[in-house]
């Protein structure tokens, strides 16, 4: 009984009673690719060091790429905005106010980006690393006050990009001694983010109760339903809240 006196007395000290008391669920989904057809996105056009980047076949685009077995779409940045405004910042979990990881690396083994998409949040470094044994560079352009920047990246070596804050639109990267090859990195003041797998599916954990909107971007249709206000999603509390986004092909 003290106990739950005791509990009480300092849940309402700290003003968390009643409606004021966040809760948190999880929010999880799938991008499926929604025309009968599945894209057709080409080989890269690879006229350099042909010996190296070849060695493991040829270099598909990663422009679209859908799993064939379940239509899932990969590579799709999804993060969760304000129902009301977009701007305005959403609750955050306990376990998450802090960035744990301040480094995330993008690697170029055989004359690709790996990964090809990948998610930051302000705080984090981003790590180029080269583990193939010829030269890249990684040259970045970025909006806003996000990096640019043009730098050698020697064999067996890795460079350190600091210094990147929520973006309105993604960073490109490239290698301009490989012309084909390609990435891009997205900025995120919030901790709700994610690209999606393989399967096309994503979840966001320990995310706000209540009503929010889920942005979806992917790199050659742009903005998907709802634009830069997403579409509306309601998360449970202390449940997980299923959502499906089909991703039709721009005409």
């Amino acid at each position: 009984m003290f106990r739950k006196i005791s509990f009480a007395l300092t849940a309402a000290l700290l003003g968390i009673t009643g409606a004021n008391a966040q809760e948190w669920g999880n929010l999880s989904g799938q991008v499926i690719w929604a025309d009968a057809a599945l894209p057709q996105t080409g080989k890269a056009n690879v006229n350099k060091d042909q010996d190296h980047c070849l060695s493991k076949g040829d270099i598909e685009s990663e422009k679209f790429v859908v799993n064939p077995k379940n239509k899932g779409v990969r590579w799709v940045v999804v993060w969760l905005t304000d129902s009301k405004d977009p701007k305005a910042k959403v609750p955050v979990h306990p376990s998450l106010e802090k960035v744990t990881e301040t480094e995330v690396a993008i690697d170029q083994p055989c004359c690709k980006f790996e990964p090809h998409v990948l998610g930051l949040r302000e705080g984090q470094t981003l790590v180029t690393k080269n583990s193939s044994p010829i030269t890249h560079n990684v040259s970045i352009i970025s909006t806003g006050k996000n990096p640019n920047t043009n730098q050698i990246v020697p064999a067996g070596k890795e460079v350190k990009i600091p210094d990147w804050f929520q973006g309105r639109t993604p960073s490109r990267v490239e290698c301009t001694i490989h012309p084909w090859m390609g990435a891009y990195v997205w900025t995120f003041a919030t901790p709700y983010f994610a690209v999606t797998d393989t399967d096309g599916k994503f979840t966001l954990k320990n995310a706000p109760a209540g009503e929010f909107n889920l942005v979806i971007w992917q790199e050659e249709t742009g903005f998907v339903k709802g634009g830069r206000t997403g579409i509306p999603v309601k998360i449970k509390a202390g449940d997980t809240t299923e959502v499906q986004v089909d991703l039709k092909p721009s005409k």
